[in-house]
């Protein structure tokens, strides 16, 4: 099993990898993973082996992507890999091993296997729920603003989001709800910003047949 696990952080959507120390492939950047224990259901193993291998232990979300069965994916002998997507939320920064990095999707060094398509994958799967779920809360702190919001959708889809367009879309959906506080409006002045918070941070879908668009060439969508 492998777990790909994604954060939008710093204007980037992440994937972490650790390098191999092993052959085939030693000192390539891989995905972390192992195998099922006996005793153990599919989360439950992903999640335990993240925790120990890369001390990854707050996890927003989970969830299996697919499997990867090409004959060739592993040198010598044929090896059948289970990949999960994971989230991590903006705001932790979770203690890595020297060997584990932080590496932009959208610009992966040499990976490992076939541990890149599983990445990109899990990338495209993120994307595809956010247009059709909640699952935004998974990648956002507990409380936030309409800008932070925006930054870590933009982040994630890959363009420039419209903070008013998604608050609209996302309170419309009943995803979206103020705390009653506001922050700091900072050196600048102006409104003080309200914090918000999603409604369920369980996965939900919100709207089925939704798909979010890059924006055209005339102006954000």
């Amino acid at each position: 099993m492998l777990g790909a696990v994604l954060q939008a952080r710093d204007g980037d959507l992440r994937v972490l990898l650790w390098q191999r120390a092993q052959q085939p492939h030693l000192h390539r950047w891989a995905l972390p993973g192992g195998r099922l224990a006996a005793t153990e259901d599919v989360e439950t193993s992903i999640r335990r082996q993240l925790a120990e291998k890369v001390d990854v232990h707050k996890l927003s979300h989970v969830e299996q992507i697919s499997v990867f069965s090409a004959p060739d994916r592993f040198p010598g002998r044929r090896v059948v890999a289970t990949a999960f997507l994971g989230l991590v939320p903006s705001d932790i920064d979770p203690e890595v091993p020297a060997d584990t990095r932080w590496h932009p999707v959208a610009d992966l060094p040499d990976t490992a296997f076939d541990h890149g398509e599983i990445a990109l994958t899990a990338r495209d799967r993120l994307r595809a729920k956010l247009s059709y779920t909640n699952i935004g809360f998974a990648l956002a702190p507990a409380e936030f603003t309409v800008s932070e919001l925006r930054r870590i959708y933009s982040a994630a889809l890959g363009y420039q989001v419209s903070a008013t367009n998604l608050q609209r879309v996302l309170s419309r959906r009943g995803v979206l709800e103020t705390t009653g506080r506001t922050v700091s409006a900072g050196p600048s002045g102006g409104r003080p910003p309200a914090l918000f918070r999603f409604t369920n941070r369980d996965l939900e879908v919100t709207d089925p047949f939704a798909v979010l668009r890059p924006p055209s060439r005339g102006g954000q969508d």
